[in-house]
C-alpha cells in the first residue's frame, strides 16, 4: 500500500520523480493516513505507437480538505513521475504542469473550479483532468472534454485509457457506498452495501446497485467470509466480502468487499483484431472494485 499524500503544502502542485521501489512498507503513519476518505483509481493506457502506461490516480478528503494525488508509470513499472495537487488551496483549481521526464513528454491539465460531490472524495460532474503524453492525449476524466481539447495541443484527441481497478475507502455505520464502472466506458452504476453485525442470529449483508438488491447474506455470523456471482451490464461479476474483524475481534477494523469481473484484463490487449479490442474496452474485462468499509462509531 502507497503512502498516500496529505492536503496540505506550500505550494498547490508537487512534482517529483518517484523511486523504482515497488512499493513503501506500511508505518503507523500511512496506517493513520489510509483511514481516511479516499478513492484510488488505475487506468491503464495505450499510445498510437503501442507504449503503454499505469496511471494511478487517488482523490483525497479529509478535515484538512481535499487533495489528488497522480503516478505514472511505464510498461515495466518504472515510476516516472509522481504529482500531488492540492486544488482547494487559493487558486489551485485550475491549472496544469509540463514534465519532461527523459524522453518523455508530460503535459497535465485540470479544472476542478465547478466540480461537484456526492459523498466521495472523487467527483462526479462539472470538471475535467487530462493527460498527453509526446502530446498525444492519453487519459481524460470528467465531463468537460470540449474544454480540454481547447487547452491544449495534442495529435491524438481519443485517449484510450482503461479503468481496471479502483479501490475506495467508505465510511458509514450501516450502509456503504461508492460508483462503479465495470463497462469501460459504459454505465456508472451507484452500489451500496448494508450490512448490520449487531444481531446474534439476525445479522445480515445486502449488495444493492442503482437501488436494486442483487445478492443477500442471511447468518453473517456463520457466513463472515464468502463469495457469489452477480450480473452487471449482462456480464459476471464475482463478489468476495471478508467482515470477519467487524464480528471476532475487540479493535473495530475495516470490512473488504471485492467486485471482479470474471475474465483476465490481459485480454484487454492479447487481441490483434481491433474490433475485438474495442468490444473489450466497452465490456469492461478485467476490472475489480475493492471497497474497505470502515465503521463511524
Amino acid at each position: 500500500m502507497k503512502d498516500f499524500p496529505s492536503c496540505f503544502g506550500e505550494n498547490g502542485v508537487q512534482v517529483a520523480e518517484a523511486s523504482p521501489s515497488s512499493g513503501d512498507p506500511i508505518t503507523p503513519t500511512t496506517t493513520t493516513r489510509i483511514a481516511q476518505n479516499l478513492v484510488t483509481c488505475v487506468y491503464q493506457c495505450r499510445m498510437l505507437n503501442s507504449s503503454c502506461f499505469i496511471i494511478t490516480i487517488t482523490w483525497t478528503k479529509s478535515l484538512m480538505g481535499q487533495s489528488l494525488s497522480v503516478r505514472i508509470d511505464d510498461s515495466d513499472h518504472h515510476s516516472l513521475c509522481k504529482l500531488d495537487i492540492k486544488p482547494w488551496l487559493f487558486s489551485k483549481r485550475r491549472g496544469f504542469r509540463n514534465l519532461e521526464v527523459g524522453s518523455k513528454l508530460i503535459d497535465v491539465y485540470w479544472d476542478l473550479s465547478y466540480a461537484k460531490f456526492g459523498s466521495s472524495p472523487e467527483p462526479v460532474e462539472g470538471f475535467y483532468f487530462a493527460i498527453a503524453m509526446n502530446q498525444e492525449l492519453i487519459l481524460i476524466l470528467g465531463d468537460m472534454e470540449k474544454d480540454v481539447h481547447k487547452k491544449m495541443y495534442a495529435t491524438s484527441l481519443a485517449p484510450n485509457g482503461v479503468l481496471i481497478s479502483k479501490r475506495a475507502h467508505v465510511f458509514g455505520k450501516k450502509a456503504y457506498s461508492t460508483r462503479a464502472q465495470f463497462c469501460g466506458r459504459g454505465q456508472i452504476h451507484d452500489i451500496v452495501v448494508e450490512c448490520d453485525t449487531m444481531g446474534a442470529n439476525d445479522s445480515y449483508l445486502l449488495i444493492r446497485i442503482d437501488g436494486n438488491p442483487v445478492m443477500q447474506v442471511k447468518c453473517l455470523r456463520w457466513k463472515f467470509r464468502g463469495n457469489y456471482t452477480i450480473l452487471v451490464d449482462g456480464l459476471p461479476v464475482e463478489v468476495y466480502w471478508d467482515v470477519h474483524s467487524w464480528l471476532f475481534e475487540k479493535l473495530m477494523g475495516n470490512a473488504v468487499f471485492l467486485f471482479q469481473t470474471c475474465l483476465s484484463s490481459e485480454k484487454l490487449w492479447s487481441s490483434e483484431d481491433p474490433s475485438w479490442l474495442s468490444k473489450d474496452r466497452h465490456s469492461g474485462l478485467g476490472f475489480s472494485l475493492v471497497m474497505c468499509a470502515w465503521k463511524n462509531e
